[in-house]
């Protein structure tokens, strides 16, 4: 495919130029901390009630540190998938076309090529360099996702690529990874249910006693990136799949301390080893799942290299409580693979659109079906079957309206549900949902109750927004800038649920104060084996 028939960007610069061509980015040229006023100020299109169509890119040149370090490095936040015609603009398609180019490409996937020259090794920092204080991670301008709480900046937009030992197939997988040392990041690789594939390569290292090569790309082609949240199979190359949105190869290079490939056009590649077992305290960290997630024993990583461009963009992603940039960036994707999932594989009749509910609820555990009236009540039935069993983290609650229904507007659909559902036949519950069970079909005979209770029963951790003064000083410099008038939707700023310590509260007064190296110190002295990764810190250190 020529360069004039592509439709997609071949690397993060040009998707930038693209969205800036479009009016879909905003440059910040005034100087921001990274640790304390970056994520918050990139937070507040969220939280300041904008609808999609004004949420826009930021690209932020003039970034500062909090102990008063000047990096001459971008950072990119929101221009992956700040709104849909954004995350739209990194395939090079209208947001209707989203599902169709993606189920295309799970189909027919195009191999990348390998090719001896990469921009992303146009600079090269190993050896003692990398161990010095500001040369190796601390070059980097790492922002902190929620200030207030997390514990380090963490690297969030991220590509962490490893192979499996056994039958080669290589695996790319979205995780956070945060800043220890200079060249040591504790990284979360998901091992919950069946485990994400970098968890499982990572079995299979820790059988042959062996670190586990792992490289993580930061920034490239969104269309590479895009395929790190998507839930494809385990044994499918993403990078394949990544040459089918584009439409030609993905250009590959080989790493230059490890035995892995990387997309050659990236912006930065963190290379190291991964201990195959001692575990490392990882955390506090906002998750997407809309709390903090606390301290577990995580994978720690040893950098053995960073390369890059010469003059690179980091990405970050503002991910925690939705809507959020991750929340969007997997929904404008999950919700036509579902439709599809329903109307061409399980043929449902019907069925007209899949609405996956995202504020505070993170689009995963609460699913909307629209039908067409005329729909049996059978084949309603199979599509809340289907929905809620596609994927076991998909569909905890499903919920089918009539078209009439707006299913954007969860008024709209408490409306239905208090005049269109008769609870006696028209509600169905299915135990089980962590085997991946959904609702069956069929009506009880017997009278029942839906009884829901949402109060808190028990302290949890905290909201996984910036603390307050954060989101206040970020909103005086939003104001300053004269960026769109916000409308502050609560909750907008994170508080304590009181699941929390003074030693976490060290630690996210140490990120804002930007003396992660500090924790990484305190963490790596606490390492210990004999336990898998995600393990509770105070299950361990009673």
């Amino acid at each position: 495919m020529t360069a004039s028939a592509r439709k997609a960007p071949l690397d993060l610069q040009e998707h930038i130029e693209r969205l800036e061509a479009k009016g879909l980015i905003t440059r910040i040229q005034v100087p921001i901390d990274k640790d304390s006023e970056l994520h918050p100020l990139a937070r507040w299109q969220f939280q300041g009630g904008l609808p999609d169509e004004q949420r826009r890119g930021f690209l932020f040149t003039d970034v500062k540190g909090a102990r008063g370090e000047n990096y001459d490095i971008p950072v990119a936040v929101g221009v992956l998938a700040a709104s849909p015609a954004i995350y739209a603009a990194g395939l090079g398609v209208s947001e209707e076309e989203i599902g169709d180019v993606w189920v295309n490409a799970m189909e027919h996937p195009i191999d990348p090529v390998t090719v001896e020259d990469a921009p992303c090794q146009e600079v090269v920092i190993t050896g003692d360099e990398l161990r010095q204080e500001g040369k190796g991670l601390g070059s980097l301008p790492v922002p902190v996702s929620t200030p207030g709480f997390d514990s380090a900046p963490y690297f969030t937009a991220t590509l962490c690529i490893t192979r499996d030992p056994e039958n080669g197939i290589r695996n790319m997988g979205t995780y956070r990874a945060a800043l220890k040392a200079e060249d040591r990041l504790g990284v979360r690789m998901a091992s919950r249910l069946s485990g994400a594939g970098g968890y499982q390569h990572w079995l299979k290292y820790q059988k042959m006693g062996k670190p586990m090569p792992c490289a993580i790309v930061i920034g490239c082609a969104p269309a590479v990136l895009f395929t790190g949240p998507q839930k494809l199979p385990i044994d499918q190359d993403e990078l394949g799949v990544a040459g089918g949105l584009i439409g030609q190869p993905i250009r590959i290079v080989k790493c230059k301390t490890i035995d892995l490939e990387v997309p050659a056009d990236a912006e930065i590649v963190i290379e190291g080893l991964i201990d195959p077992v001692l575990l490392e305290p990882e955390g506090p960290f906002g998750e997407s799942h809309g709390h903090v997630a606390l301290e577990d024993f995580n994978m720690s990583m040893q950098v053995t290299a960073i390369t890059r461009k010469k003059k690179p963009v980091l990405v970050s992603i503002v991910s925690q409580v939705t809507p959020s940039e991750s929340s969007v960036l997997k929904r404008v994707a999950y919700e036509p693979l579902f439709l599809n999932h329903l109307k061409k594989v399980l043929n449902v009749k019907g069925i007209k659109r899949v609405v996956m509910h995202e504020p505070l609820t993170n689009i995963r555990k609460v699913i909307f079906l629209e039908f067409d009236r005329s729909a049996p009540q059978s084949e309603i039935w199979r599509g809340l079957q289907g929905a809620a069993t596609l994927q076991a983290q998909c569909g905890k609650i499903v919920i089918a309206v009539s078209d009439d229904i707006d299913s954007r507007n969860a008024d709209a659909v408490f409306w239905s549900l208090a005049y269109r559902a008769n609870m006696i036949d028209d509600v169905h519950v299915t135990p089980y949902r962590s085997g991946g069970h959904g609702p069956k079909s069929g009506s009880k005979n017997a009278e029942g109750t839906l009884l829901i209770d949402a109060t808190l029963k028990a302290p949890m951790p905290p909201l996984a927004l910036p603390a307050e003064p954060y989101m206040v000083r970020a909103r005086r410099i939003w104001e300053d800038l004269q960026l769109p008038r916000l409308s502050p939707q609560p909750p907008w700023h994170g508080y304590s649920l009181g699941d929390w310590s003074d030693l976490w509260t060290r630690f996210a007064d140490a990120a804002v104060a930007g003396d992660w190296r500090e924790t990484g110190e305190n963490t790596l002295a606490r390492r210990q084996g004999g336990m898998k990764p995600e393990t509770p810190v105070r299950d361990i250190e009673k």
